[in-house]
């Protein structure tokens, strides 16, 4: 973030705090400037670790819970000497061979 920002930009950017804000507000600007980095670094880390949380949740999830297999859509194959029972209508059932 400061890499490109060398010093005489530093010592410039700090008069013109000095002059803007007076010696008496300068430090107290500073704290609370730092707080808020502070906050918004704890945070982000916050955010950054619930994410990695729930997506290692959601791999040990896929693991443990292997994906279903689709039941097949050919009808049963029986052999051909077996003949076959189907129900009809009112239960009755018919053998065809």
């Amino acid at each position: 973030m400061l890499g490109s920002i060398g010093m005489p930009e530093l010592i410039i950017i700090f008069v013109i705090a000095l002059v803007i804000f007076g010696p008496r507000k300068l430090p107290e600007l500073g704290r609370s400037l730092g707080k808020s980095l502070a906050e918004f670094k704890r945070a982000s880390n916050e955010l950054r670790s619930t994410l990695e949380e729930e997506i290692r949740l959601e791999d040990q999830k896929v693991r443990v819970e292997p994906p279903r297999a689709e039941p097949a859509a050919s009808p049963i194959q029986t052999h051909s000497d077996e003949p076959v029972v189907t129900a009809g209508p009112a239960g009755k059932v018919d053998k065809s061979a």
